[in-house]
């Protein structure tokens, strides 16, 4: 029977995958930290669902090379607003 750690991490996957949501999207959701969010899914979801974690991995690369973007957008969007 999966315990606890392994539902929320397949949990966290389908989330992510069905909403193509950031570790903090996620982790805000759940009520987790992002940490655990990061370690669910990036490392025990591959050895409890591999086929999971492929896809999730690719949302998850997605989500990092835009990260940089992101911040300038914030970032400009503060200084105007100020």
């Amino acid at each position: 029977m999966k315990g606890i750690v392994e539902e929320r991490a397949v949990e966290l996957g389908e989330y992510i995958i069905e909403h193509k949501t950031t570790v903090r999207g996620a982790a805000k959701k759940f009520g987790v930290s992002k940490s655990t969010v990061h370690k669910d899914v990036a490392q025990r979801l591959k050895y409890i669902d591999p086929q999971l974690y492929r896809k999730v991995k690719v949302i998850l690369d997605y989500n990092k090379a835009q990260r940089h973007i992101r911040g300038g957008i914030a970032t400009r969007l503060k200084y105007k607003k100020a």
